[in-house]
């Protein structure tokens, strides 16, 4: 009997708060792109915002594409 459940840990079933980091997630990136408007005078900073902001927005999107899908629980 105990062979067909799958051995998981108490803190498995715990539910996330899965809204609370998408919406902090949305907001450390448009955070992200608001210190575009700094006295700095290079663009590499530039570059390194928009794509640490663009890597936080792909993740958001992917977490609710596969979600929606049903590939992830």
């Amino acid at each position: 009997m105990a062979g067909s459940e799958p051995v998981t840990s108490p803190d498995q079933h715990k539910p996330g708060h899965r809204k609370a980091g998408r919406i902090g997630a949305v907001v450390v990136a448009l955070s992200l792109l608001a210190m575009i408007c700094g006295n700095h005078e290079g663009r590499v900073e530039d570059i390194f915002l928009i794509a640490g902001a663009a890597l936080l927005l792909l993740v958001v999107i992917g977490d609710v594409v596969l979600r929606r899908n049903g590939l992830r629980s």
